[in-house]
């Protein structure tokens, strides 16, 4: 049974940032594979973005996976919505999508940020 503060810790950190992924490990230094190349794919897309290292907060890690019933790490999130995880993010990023997606949300939140 997750803790509510935790699920709404996390709504908080997904409401409150356009772009967010919950990742092992730092986009400096990810701890595994699948965080590394959805970093590398978020960070050619040129915009910034906040991210929750799941390895430094495990109540976040234990109660993420039914927030949006989905098991893996990482989960990108854009405008409060799961994109998904690595092998999603991989395809939207070489289809042109994931810029797409990822430009789109900066500039709304850079737009909601200036009224």
């Amino acid at each position: 049974m997750s803790n509510p503060d935790v699920m709404e810790s996390i709504r908080g950190q997904i409401e409150g940032n356009a772009i967010i992924l919950y990742m092992k490990g730092s986009p400096q230094a990810p701890q595994c594979g699948f965080s590394a190349q959805t970093v590398q794919c978020l960070m050619a897309c040129g915009e910034k973005f906040a991210y929750v290292d799941v390895l430094s907060h495990p109540e976040i890690r234990a109660a993420l996976p039914s927030y949006a019933s989905w098991p893996t790490f990482p989960q990108l999130y854009v405008d409060g919505e799961l994109v998904g995880g690595c092998d999603i993010v991989t395809e939207m990023y070489q289809t042109g999508e994931l810029a797409t997606l990822i430009k789109a949300a900066a500039e709304r939140a850079a737009n909601s940020a200036a009224t």
